[in-house]
């Protein structure tokens, strides 16, 4: 197969907010180019990529996977809603058994729900000891075979033929999300799916330093003779100017996912289809921390993908050493990426072989426009960026 990489590169600026806190409260941080910048986490972003496919019905819940430790719940009810007459504790054994026997992960009840239960407390249900990822089709093959051999499930699943059924179900059939972010079973190491997507943490394109707000909520129904708040407390906060980067690689997305996945599509359709979601979702996606207090809805001012054949490569050192003006950052940093983005395809690029897209707002991203292909809206450079790959997974190697 062709080897294929997808690059997208994008500047956001962010006003005061909170997108990824660490453990003190204070959003995330790091050094780079010998100053502070701000950070967000690329598991941050990875994961409000994930969760927009479907808030956003970019992809059919068909296609999505759950990463979850109550992976034995999600089974049980899609084994009851197979067979009615398996429920509750029932379908719950149904399901770990199953479970256990595909991905090798133990399940058992927590101890503080398992001592919560005799103390009174809601049966609990067994959970895996980690997140498993599963996708929406291997969850239903599980449920019917767990409904098949549902009358004496440990006697079933010793049949070394039905194991190996539950492992092979749970082993193809990825969902996007598992093809795109990857899988790891910590039992199992046979199972883990290799990620195909990469994606940086976003770091501020200038010097941030941290602020804090100080702030207290009145008491509705103090009387004019009380004084004082009903209670103060602090948010930490920056606001920033963010490079943002992403390396799919195409060719590691269409092997995860198979081919053939719709008997009526094309064969490039389903690898067309995911690389089409990731753009728009990468792109339009963003961390909710402290949102409801910042309101941070914000979308990129500018956007360049690049379909190479070459290896993936970062734009981040045109920031190496930060921006430093009086005004805003983003003009500056627009003439810095279009510079140093010219300048390393000239000197590694491959031209012949690459395919370059840029989507711009303002006149503040002018100096862009040279860089490639122009796309007047999302839409249209999600649709050629698809249309692109599905002729590139067609040529033969």
């Amino acid at each position: 197969m062709n080897r294929i990489f997808l690059d997208v590169h994008a500047l956001q600026t962010v006003p005061p907010s909170n997108l990824n806190r660490d453990d003190t409260g204070a959003p995330k941080s790091a050094v780079y180019g010998g100053v502070p910048r701000a950070r967000v986490s690329s598991q941050a972003w990875k994961r409000a990529t994930r969760t927009y496919f479907g808030q956003e019905h970019l992809l059919d819940p068909s296609e999505l996977g759950v990463r979850t430790k109550k992976v034995a719940e999600v089974l049980a009810a899609r084994i009851t809603a197979l067979a009615p007459a398996l429920e509750g504790a029932e379908a719950l054994q149904l399901a770990a058994e199953v479970i256990q026997a595909a991905t090798g992960s133990k399940m058992e009840v927590p101890k503080r729900k398992a001592d919560a239960a005799k103390d009174g407390g809601p049966e609990a249900a067994p959970e895996s000891k980690y997140l498993m990822f599963l996708s929406a089709r291997q969850l239903d093959g599980l449920a019917a075979l767990a409904v098949e051999g549902a009358p004496d499930i440990k006697s079933y699943l010793k049949d070394k033929d039905h194991k190996a059924r539950a492992r092979e179900i749970a082993d193809t059939r990825h969902s996007v999300d598992i093809a795109l972010f990857g899988r790891m079973v910590a039992d199992s190491a046979d199972f883990n799916v290799d990620a195909a997507v990469q994606v940086a943490h976003a770091i501020s394109v200038h010097r941030v330093e941290p602020e804090s707000d100080y702030y207290t909520a009145v008491d509705d129904e103090n009387t004019d003779a009380e004084s004082g708040a009903g209670m103060i407390g602090t948010i930490d906060f920056n606001s920033a100017t963010l490079y943002r980067y992403a390396a799919l690689s195409v060719h590691q997305l269409a092997q995860n996912l198979g081919e053939g996945l719709r008997e009526e599509e094309a064969r490039t359709a389903p690898v067309r289809r995911a690389v089409e979601a990731f753009v728009q979702s990468f792109l339009e996606s963003l961390p909710t921390g402290k949102i409801n207090t910042f309101g941070h809805h914000t979308l990129p001012d500018a956007v360049i993908v690049k379909l190479r054949t070459t290896r993936p490569i970062s734009y981040v050192a045109a920031f190496e050493e930060p921006v430093t003006t009086q005004g805003g950052h983003l003009r500056e940093a627009v003439s810095r990426l279009a510079q140093y983005a010219a300048d390393v395809e000239g000197t590694y690029g491959d031209e012949k072989t690459t395919l370059t897209w840029v989507l711009r707002v303002g006149s503040n991203t002018e100096p862009l426009a040279g860089l490639g292909t122009q796309a007047h809206r999302l839409s249209d450079l999600v649709e050629a960026v698809g249309q692109a790959v599905a002729e590139r997974l067609d040529k033969p190697a």
